[in-house]
């Protein structure tokens, strides 16, 4: 069964001509999209293919209808090859029906599997690099163990502010309060807390 899929944007709402071409191809159904190409939600696409089973064939008016960009073609194409999905589109005369159109599917196919290669490198480059600079991964404290006695310190100044504690320290006043939960205020009860279980030791 061949489905049919257009796709007008808000500044071309003409579908006739895509229309007539994909009835005139035999298409059974047409799903009609109301979005911009670059738009990754396209809820008639997706229903198109959940619609559709193995052997059946998506045709387009052009490829530049199915996707706005390479990146979103050759996801789109890889999705529809591993459904068993076939891909017509009738500008470009492409039809994997035919050992030409399966040649095609074979090279988006490697495009998709050559970025996902490089991803993979470039992650792990990074990674490496993270670790030859003595972390293991993720995103580093933005305030070491020194810093933090240090700003502990300053805290029980009380002409001294958080702000102007995270200003010294070179961070953002939202820093300070990630590693400082709480603040001046927390900060006095644990020192009241501390006083309290130390004079209770003395007394017993």
């Amino acid at each position: 069964m061949q489905i049919g899929y257009a796709r007008v944007s808000t500044q071309d709402q003409n579908l006739a001509l895509q229309r007539d071409a994909l009835e005139a191809a035999g298409c059974a159904r047409i799903f009609v999209e109301k979005a911009s190409g670059a738009q990754r939600d396209r809820p008639e696409l997706r229903a198109a293919i959940d619609y559709m089973r193995a052997s059946d064939v998506l045709v387009v008016w052009k490829l530049d209808r199915l996707a706005r960009s390479l990146k979103q073609l050759i996801e789109t194409i890889e999705d529809l090859g591993q459904r068993g999905i076939g891909l017509r589109s009738l500008t470009e005369a492409m039809d994997t029906s035919t050992s030409g159109g399966r040649l095609i599917f074979h090279i988006f196919g490697a495009l998709a599997e050559f970025e996902r290669s490089i991803i993979r490198e470039r992650t792990l480059a990074g990674l490496k690099a993270a670790q030859a600079c003595g972390r293991i991964g993720g995103r580093p404290a933005a305030l070491a163990e020194d810093d933090l006695v240090a700003a502990r310190a300053l805290m029980r100044e009380p002409g001294i502010t958080m702000r102007d504690i995270a200003r010294r320290l070179k961070v953002a006043p939202s820093t300070l309060y990630r590693h400082l939960p709480g603040g001046r205020g927390a900060l006095l009860v644990q020192s009241e807390e501390l006083s309290r279980s130390g004079s209770a030791r003395g007394s017993g």
